[in-house]
Formats: structure tokens, C-alpha cells, sequence
């Protein structure tokens, strides 16, 4: 048995769909956590003509083979220990695969793998297990490429049952739609992919289960539904789309002219002749399983195969262990200051359990401000000065799990605004925003600078906070840690840092020292 990884590894996956070839190259840690150090991609459509000749087009093979043998020069130039070259539907059904493996393998010196659809599907489990909690319930991981459409069922995160079909984005289009999209067509690929469906695939006990879409489809479609809610996320992993929001976009883009679908915000101009039928097949995917929404993942067969190469074994997450893991992990990447991170979190959740009612704020948000109170400081990584703003940026850009990306974008907002200026309209970051979530921003804002003033002095002083609410004020009081000489400086600190909560309460906000004397400050907010 192969000893397990003890250090980073250096991994290149190829992936040769029937669409597009991508390469990542990636350092992977024996826990499974990946850093990509560089991407690349190219669109030679190697599935274009296979549902009417059979075979891979001789300008698609000379098109792939250059593609690949730029990634593998990459991959060398890199470092990469290890590369692995897979290819997929368009090439596991053309009668001339052979011709264009043999060129790849005299062109690099590599091997192409031509996956199983089963393997297929394998390998986006096992990246979906990587990024999302499936340790508890039914899921349902989908992968929608050019030729083929993969489906696993698990339960409790094992493997029930694997399906590999022949519904892939760009095989659906030339059968049923071509350049020009009409309604009928589209109606006719449902119905074959419905029909496929029922003869295919068991519903008894999979209603409502967790669906992850991982794909191009998918990223697209979570593109345009993020772009039409206006919310500006770097990462398009982790957005949910409900049923009725992906048959709207599917029936918007379905009316369009070619032109026009190249055009819509989201959507890679690429990708818009075959939008719609990878659409319409996701459509009957969710019509058949029934389930609450869609969660979009940003990781597919490549991930997959870069942990299967660095022999990473998958762990199975229960609820909320992925998103924790994944912040945790950030913050030690950035250096965080862990005692007085954890500090503010635990008051400002204090903060949260007796002010939420009031704030009209909800579960979800509690989790917010837990994971911005974790990370607020990330941004002393770069350097104290506007370290709030760094912070901002951090986090914006980090790769969290376990989160849709308007938590992210909220995250990140409501750790920026820990110090320094409220959130105003004139920040052009936050003004983008909708208005409900500029609320939730503000609030949860208010919350933490007030938490963070009461450990002004990174020391942990305060064991808990009580609140109590008066006509003349809310009185919060602090109770020192054991140990603990003195709250002077942590009082000071909370006293300076009220003002914006006292703006959305509506209501003087008072701090007061465990003997019940009440603290003031006339200095300005400037923290």
C-alpha cells in the first residue's frame, strides 16, 4: 500500500472535454486543501460533429493536441511533479480516439487517460466531496460537459448509485437546436432528456435531495443570476439558484438571437451557443429530483483528479465542518492573531443573541458575523495601516468554502467596516450592493466594532457581556476573565466604538464596568 503524502505536492490535471481543454496547476496539501498556481484553457470543440460522423474532426485534433502540449510546457516550466492528462465523453466515443491520444503521447510524452463515464462521474464526487458538506442527507452531484451527463447519488456522503447519459451541452445542441434556437426544439431535447431520465435514473427516497451542479453550465448560469442580483462576487462557488430562477434564465436566453446571448452579463460569449441546452438538461434534472435549489459548485473533474493524484484520501463533512475548516485554514494562511480573534467572536456573539431580535437579524447572520469576527485582522498580513480595507480584499478573494457568495461578499463587508469610517453610500463597494443587504452589513458592522473595542488591548480581559435594555439606554455591562486586573482599557475601547450601534438602535448605548459605574468617552470613533 502506497505510504500517504506528508508535504505539498505539485500536481498538473488536464482535463479534454468536448467542449473545452483546461489545465490547473496546483500545490496539494496531504489534507487536501489546493493552491492553484496557474490555469489555463482552450476551446477546440472536440465533441463538434461526433453525434453525426462518430469521429473527432481533423482541425479539433490539431487545435486539442496544440492546446495540450502548451499545458504540458507550462505544467514542466512549473515544477509540477506529476501530470495527468484525462479526456472525457467527445473522445470515449469517437472512432478515431486512438489517432488523437497517439499524437498526444508522441507530442509530450504523456499517456491520455480516457475516463469511464463512471470514472467521470467518480471524480466530480470526489471534488464535490472536497468542497461541500455531505455528510448528512441525500445529495445529488451532476456534471454537465459537452457529451455526456454524469450523476452520482449519495447518502450520508457513500456512493448509492452512478449514471453516465449522453445529454451533454454540445452533443444536445447539434442534435435538437443548432445556431438558430427555436422553442420547439428546446421542447423536444426536454422530452428526450426526461424520457432518458425516467428509464435511467430512481426517485423514490432522492426528492429533495441537496443537487450540486459542477460544470460550465453551471458557473454560467450562476454568473448571470449573480450579475441580475447585482451582487459583485469573485467566485461563482457556492451560489444558489432555485428552480424557478434557472427557468427563467433558461427561458430568457432561449428567446434571444445568437448576437444577443454573447452579449449577457455572466455568460462567457464562448459558451453561449450551448447555454441553452445544458440548461435545458439541468432544468430536467431538477424537474425529476424536485429538489429545494441548486448549489453551484466551482470545482470539477480537474480538482478531482489533482486529489486523486496526490493520493488524498476524501473526508466526508457534516454541516458547517467544511465552512469552519475553510475560514480557520484562511485565517492561518494570513497569520491571524488567534487569541484575540476568537475573543471578539465570542462577544460579538454575545452581542448578537441579546441585540438580534431588536436588529431584526437572522440565524444566517449570526454565522456572518462569527466568520468576520474571525477574520477581521486578516489584513495585517500586508501591513497595519487601512489594514480593515486589506482585509476586505483578503477575504474577497480568498477560497472559502461552505458559503454562498453573497455571504462572502457580506464577510467581507462587515470585516472592513470593523474600524475606521461606517459604511457609507459613497464607497463604491458598498453602494453596489442591494439595499436588504446593505442593511445587514450596517448592522453586523455595528456589532463587531463594538466587540472588537472591548478587547482594545488584545489581552482577552473580558469573560462575558450582559445587556440589558432601559428607557434611558442599553446598558451593556462587561465581567472580567480570571486573572484579569483591570477592563480599563477594554471599556474605553467599547465606549469609543458604540456610536454606530447607537445609530441603528435608535438608542443610547451605555458601557458599564462590572462595580456598575457607567464609562464615557468624548473622543471620536477613529478606530
Amino acid at each position: 500500500m502506497t505510504d500517504a503524502p506528508t508535504a505539498d505536492q505539485r500536481i498538473a490535471a488536464i482535463d479534454i472535454g468536448s467542449n473545452s481543454v483546461r489545465q490547473i496547476v496546483a500545490d496539494v496539501s496531504p489534507t487536501g486543501q489546493i493552491r492553484v498556481v496557474d490555469e489555463m484553457k482552450a476551446m477546440p470543440r472536440l465533441g463538434e460533429g461526433i453525434e453525426a460522423t462518430g469521429a473527432l474532426q481533423r482541425a479539433a485534433i490539431d487545435t486539442g493536441t496544440a492546446a495540450v502540449h502548451r499545458m504540458v510546457t507550462l505544467a514542466r516550466t512549473l515544477g509540477a511533479e506529476r501530470i495527468e492528462i484525462v479526456a472525457t465523453s467527445a473522445v470515449r466515443d469517437a472512432s478515431n480516439a486512438l489517432d488523437f491520444t497517439s499524437r498526444i503521447l508522441a507530442d509530450t510524452g504523456i499517456p491520455v487517460r480516457v475516463l469511464s463515464g463512471e470514472e467521470e462521474a467518480l471524480l466530480c464526487f470526489r471534488s464535490a466531496l472536497a468542497h461541500f458538506e455531505l455528510g448528512a442527507g441525500r445529495s445529488l452531484v451532476m456534471d454537465i460537459g459537452g457529451g455526456s451527463l454524469e450523476l452520482v447519488l449519495a447518502k450520508d456522503g457513500l456512493i448509492e448509485r452512478l449514471a453516465s447519459l449522453p445529454y451533454g451541452a454540445v452533443r444536445m445542441t447539434e442534435k435538437f437546436l443548432g445556431p438558430e434556437i427555436r422553442p420547439r426544439g428546446v421542447r423536444r431535447l426536454r422530452e428526450h432528456v426526461r424520457d432518458g431520465l425516467r428509464r435511467a435514473m430512481p426517485v423514490k427516497d432522492w426528492r429533495g435531495a441537496q443537487v450540486i451542479g459542477s460544470g460550465g453550465t453551471f458557473t454560467n448560469l450562476a454568473g448571470i443570476v449573480l450579475n441580475r442580483s447585482s451582487v459583485s462576487a469573485r467566485s461563482t462557488h457556492g451560489t444558489r439558484i432555485t428552480r424557478v430562477e434557472l427557468e427563467h434564465v433558461l427561458d430568457w436566453l432561449q428567446r434571444l438571437s445568437p448576437e444577443e446571448r454573447a452579449t449577457v452579463p455572466g455568460l462567457n460569449p464562448a459558451r453561449s451557443e450551448i447555454i441553452v441546452a445544458g440548461l435545458a438538461v439541468a432544468a430536467e434534472v431538477l424537474a425529476r429530483f424536485d429538489p429545494r435549489d441548486l448549489l453551484v459548485s466551482g470545482y470539477g473533474i480537474r480538482e478531482g483528479l489533482l486529489l486523486e493524484s496526490a493520493r488524498v484520501k476524501p473526508t466526508v463533512a457534516d454541516p458547517g465542518a467544511a465552512r469552519e475548516r475553510s475560514v480557520r485554514q484562511f485565517a492561518e494562511r494570513c497569520h491571524y492573531e488567534a487569541p484575540h480573534a476568537l475573543q471578539v467572536r465570542k462577544l460579538a456573539l454575545q452581542l448578537f443573541d441579546a441585540l438580534s431580535p431588536r436588529l431584526g437579524l437572522q440565524p444566517v447572520d449570526r454565522q456572518v458575523l462569527a466568520d468576520a469576527a474571525l477574520l477581521h485582522d486578516v489584513g495585517y498580513h500586508i501591513n497595519y495601516e487601512n489594514h480593515h480595507k486589506h482585509s476586505y480584499h483578503l477575504i474577497s478573494h480568498a477560497e472559502l468554502l461552505g458559503m454562498t457568495p453573497a455571504e462572502q461578499v457580506a464577510i467581507a463587508h462587515v470585516a472592513r467596516y470593523h474600524r475606521g469610517a461606517p459604511p457609507k453610500r459613497k464607497h463604491r463597494a458598498f453602494a453596489q450592493l442591494d439595499r436588504v443587504l446593505r442593511a445587514r452589513i450596517v448592522k453586523l458592522s455595528a456589532l463587531l466594532r463594538f466587540a472588537d473595542g472591548f478587547d482594545r488591548g488584545h489581552v482577552c480581559a473580558v469573560d462575558r457581556l450582559e445587556v440589558r435594555w432601559t428607557d434611558e439606554a442599553v446598558r451593556v455591562q462587561a465581567f472580567p476573565a480570571e486573572g484579569a486586573l483591570t477592563l480599563r482599557l477594554e471599556l474605553w475601547g467599547a465606549s469609543r466604538k458604540r456610536q454606530l450601534l447607537e445609530a441603528i438602535l435608535g438608542h443610547p448605548v451605555t458601557v458599564v464596568a462590572p462595580d456598575g459605574s457607567e464609562i464615557t468617552s468624548s473622543d471620536d470613533e477613529g478606530e
